[in-house]
């Protein structure tokens, strides 16, 4: 873990679980640096192809690593992104995974132009818990969280409790 003035932390999750709303608010409210990781790759063209049965680039991990690396060391980076295991452990001091039942996820992709193939894999993703397992198998176990993403509810209780582990961590930490 990179020993930093400000923390850093991922949220992660499956497309359509609130990763962007979550993050971009919690960066409002503590001053913290939110970050893309899909934004950042189309800017900087950080792909090695093209995924032609997901309509989709195909990020090229270590240009990602390279291009977040300073950033990362500075410390206060709210990473979004639906994966994480290829990003360095040293990176972050807890991870959250947001999850949100399918009922809800469903119809948050399909708003989003996402059907068949695609559709289903996102959902099957989540009903497997694919991307908390990844986190747990990629970090310290105790330092992985699943937060519920559901509503509006779920988006300031989630908000709340990173907010104050936080600012723990900033006592704890300077």
């Amino acid at each position: 873990m990179l020993h930093v003035p400000r923390p850093n932390r991922p949220t992660i999750g499956t497309p359509g679980v609130g990763k962007t709303t979550l993050g971009k608010e919690l960066a409002a409210r503590t001053g913290l640096t939110y970050i893309n990781v899909g934004d950042l790759a189309k800017e900087g063209n950080l792909y090695e192809g093209f995924d032609e049965e997901y309509t989709c680039p195909i990020l090229d991990d270590d240009r990602v690593i390279d291009e977040l690396e300073t950033k990362m060391s500075e410390g206060g980076i709210i990473v979004d992104y639906h994966s994480c295991e290829f990003f360095p452990e040293r990176w972050f001091d807890i991870v959250f995974v947001l999850r949100t039942d399918n009922s809800f996820l469903y119809n948050r992709l399909e708003s989003r132009g996402y059907q068949g193939k695609k559709l289903q894999d996102n959902i099957q993703c989540e009903i497997f818990q694919t991307i908390y397992e990844e986190a747990r198998e990629s970090y310290r176990e105790e330092i992985v969280h699943q937060l519920p993403s559901n509503t509006p509810e779920d988006l300031e209780s989630n908000l709340e409790q990173i907010v104050q582990w936080i600012e723990q961590w900033m006592k704890d930490n300077n």
